[in-house]
């Protein structure tokens, strides 16, 4: 059976705070409302809807997700970097003969652009999900482990049947990963490519 593991996408393969902060700060300057974008690039994973409740109305969060998504390839997309470990963990999965979906809050287009322009060979990416709502894509793609940077990405594991590994580069510590219930707490990717290997060797099936 093919080994397929799912990765989530921001402040886990992707760093994209500097990217996701300067669309906030324009998109503060355009609506004449104070976004503070270094607070928001503290907590990425929730929905952008979400996010944008805390400045607006809920009446002008429609109209402002749309403008972020038009500012988003120009000034989100292009100054994004890979995670320390990123491209390692991917290649770990892809000498075991495994497959890698991206499960990700960000929508499919900003998702898949910024994949492509890093350079990571993954073989589906699935955008706009959330906590245990990624857990259907991860079922359907048959992924043995998820890796995440949030607690929502603990509930995505565990809706689609995978080992839940967090990783602490996003808004939580390994401590909070593990009460939070990651079957696995690592500090960043970097390693990864041991404990998939060690995994592998203490006879997992997929």
């Amino acid at each position: 059976m093919t080994t397929s593991v799912g990765f989530d996408l921001d402040m886990t393969l992707a760093d994209t705070r500097s990217g996701i902060a300067a669309v906030y700060d324009e998109l503060s300057a355009r609506l004449g409302v104070l976004i503070d974008s270094k607070a928001i690039i503290t907590r990425l994973g929730p929905p952008l809807e979400q996010e944008l409740a805390n400045w607006l109305p809920l009446e002008a969060i429609p109209e402002a997700v749309l403008l972020f998504r038009e500012l988003y390839p120009e000034l989100g997309v292009p100054v994004h970097t890979a995670m320390a470990g990123a491209v390692e963990a991917i290649e770990a999965v892809r000498a075991q003969g495994g497959r890698i979906i991206v499960v990700t809050g960000k929508n499919l287009r900003d998702a898949t652009s910024t994949v492509e322009m890093l350079g990571l060979a993954v073989d589906e990416v699935v955008g706009a999900v959330f906590g245990a709502d990624k857990g259907s894509a991860l079922a359907r793609f048959g992924a043995a482990a998820y890796v995440g940077d949030h607690v929502a990405d603990i509930e995505a594991a565990r809706a689609g049947g995978a080992v839940s590994v967090g990783v602490a580069t996003g808004p939580y510590t390994l401590g909070e990963l593990r009460d939070h219930g990651a079957d696995v707490a690592l500090g960043d990717l970097t390693e990864f490519a041991d404990w998939f290997a060690g995994w592998r060797s203490a006879g997992q099936l997929w």
